[in-house]
């Protein structure tokens, strides 16, 4: 097929132990998954339905990678998330069904940039101003099914320069791995190829330039990144 302008490269994650790499579609994110973390951001933590915003396939950066402090913000966050991988496709997929499409799991930082979010918020707007931008989804190597199960509970954390910032269970999530997949292919097809960020835990805060960030979920993986200097300070 020919196109008018070059199309842009395929983004993708590592596979553990695998040379091929898991070709990535769209990235679903839930908002507010966490009974803490809600209320941290002074929300009611009931039970209501999902909250779901997206990033673009090309946000994501790998495992150690430097993120540069991003442009338009001066309150940018940290979020560590379990993150869901698709295999197989599907619509209006049935909660005892949903584990089945799952081809495996990873480790994911949703980057936010938390004034502009709170700004969207507060003016009744969409949040991707202050979620999606450049880099702001930094993911680990997926790991498989195969290799690790379908992980329930489990310890996930966040430390900033060795201090732990975010430490809970993956148990906590308000809404499950399965139900999430059951609610956003109620709405809209998940195909393969599709990555989904369940949500992040009480703790959340502000990184600055030189802060190393590492965190994980026990018996997923872990994930480092570093914060560069401020784009406006660059040459």
């Amino acid at each position: 097929m020919n196109y008018i302008i070059a199309p842009p490269p395929q983004s993708s994650i590592a596979v553990l132990d695998d040379d091929a790499r898991f070709p990535v579609r769209r990235v679903y994110c839930v908002g507010r998954n966490y009974e803490a973390h809600a209320r941290e951001m002074g929300k009611d933590p009931a039970r209501e339905a999902p909250f779901i915003f997206q990033k673009p396939a090309d946000a994501l950066v790998a495992d150690g990678s430097v993120i540069d402090y991003p442009p338009q913000t001066g309150n940018f966050h940290h979020e560590i998330e379990l993150v869901v991988a698709i295999g197989r496709g599907g619509s209006q997929i049935g909660v005892d069904d949903a584990r089945s499409h799952i081809l495996g799991y990873a480790v994911g930082i949703d980057l936010t940039r938390r004034d502009l979010q709170f700004a969207a918020r507060d003016a009744g707007r969409p949040w991707e101003w202050g979620k999606s931008f450049d880099r702001s989804a930094p993911c680990s190597a997926l790991a498989t099914v195969a290799r690790i199960g379908h992980p329930s509970k489990g310890r996930i954390w966040l430390s900033v320069n060795g201090v732990v910032r975010q430490d809970a269970d993956i148990s906590e999530l308000i809404w499950s791995v399965p139900e999430v997949i059951a609610f956003i292919s109620a709405s809209m097809v998940l195909q393969p190829g599709d990555l989904i960020f369940t949500g992040t835990p009480a703790g959340v805060g502000p990184l600055v330039p030189g802060d190393v960030v590492a965190g994980g979920v026990d018996g997923v993986g872990t994930i480092g990144m570093s914060v560069g200097p401020s784009r406006r300070d660059l040459p």
